[in-house]
């Protein structure tokens, strides 16, 4: 009989510890997004993951989650803040926190307007974004009328910015302002938090997305024979190095003649080409087009260097 109870209290305690273990350890899931090299993982990849649209109202996550100054686990993405309070994961109220107040619109028509007790209404194309996109449970409350703010309109909610951004295409043209970064840097976090990080999972391989690609010359100025060195810098969407790019690179003569040249990028994403200048026009452009590729992506960009005499 003792047995008996002394294995059923063993058991209650065991379930009670496993109630109070927080949600982040509940799960060792987690997700490495390459478009900003951070990994989502616990109680906020299981957020995301059952979030409609996170990609639109949270966008991509630009730090790695970590016990802020008050204690509070958190994470930041492009659009918001999620932390981890008592157990639950909750959007941070960054409209309420960074908003400022700009030229005030006075846009309100009852028919296609709805009002709130904090004053303020949500109209039109909002009102449609905003029901298609939690309404109340996501964004909070209306904090603010229409505003001209930046060359747009915005409108300001508890939890977050709407946009309106008329040269996207229909449909989308309302979209949720990116107050992730902007509240990262005004509560002063350490800025290497936002570095790229590796994947949790070791078996990721990381991928290159995009190719940002850089040319300068050594000499904005040679004499008409001179010596020339052209810099290509590549980098991915997260601005790290990419090697083993290869590629061209085309020289336009002031003489009329062109030149090509080929191009690979060292361990630090950097391509060195070294450009003998030969009895060119004095005052003349040489110009020099650069197309590289890696991975199936290319990126191009163009710099040039004028002959004085």
């Amino acid at each position: 009989m003792m047995k008996s109870v002394r294995i059923f209290l063993g058991t209650v305690i065991l379930l009670s510890l496993l109630a109070i273990i927080p949600a982040r350890a509940q799960g060792t899931d987690s997700h490495f997004f390459d478009e900003t090299r951070h990994n989502v993982q616990g109680a906020f990849w299981s957020y995301y993951q059952n979030l409609e649209n996170a990609k639109s109202l949270l966008g991509y996550p630009i730090t790695e989650e970590f016990v802020n100054r008050d204690n509070i686990l958190v994470q930041y993405f492009q659009r918001a803040r999620l932390e981890l309070r008592n157990g639950q994961v909750r959007l941070s109220p960054l409209g309420s926190l960074t908003y400022q107040s700009g030229v005030q619109l006075n846009i309100n028509n009852p028919l296609a307007c709805r009002s709130y007790d904090t004053g303020f209404s949500v109209c039109f194309a909002f009102l449609e974004y905003f029901d298609a996109h939690g309404g109340e449970e996501h964004f909070g409350y209306p904090i603010s009328p229409f505003e001209y703010q930046n060359n747009m309109i915005v409108q300001y909610f508890q939890n977050g910015r709407l946009e309106w951004h008329p040269s996207n295409p229909e449909g989308l043209r309302v979209v949720t302002g990116d107050l992730g970064l902007p509240y990262f840097y005004v509560i002063g976090e350490d800025p290497a938090r936002l570095q790229p990080a590796m994947p949790l999972n070791a078996g990721t391989k990381l991928q290159v997305l995009s190719l940002k690609v850089r040319a300068f010359p050594w000499k904005a100025v040679t004499y008409s024979t001179d010596q020339q060195v052209i810099f290509v810098i590549v980098q991915d969407q997260t601005l790290q190095p990419v090697t083993g790019a290869t590629g061209e690179a085309t020289v336009r003569w002031t003489t009329g003649a062109v030149t090509k040249l080929p191009l690979i990028t060292d361990e630090k994403g950097v391509a060195t080409l070294a450009l003998p200048v030969n009895n060119q026009s004095y005052g003349g452009l040489v110009t020099v087009d650069v197309l590289i590729s890696h991975g199936g992506l290319a990126g191009q960009t163009t710099t040039s260097f004028r002959i004085w005499y």
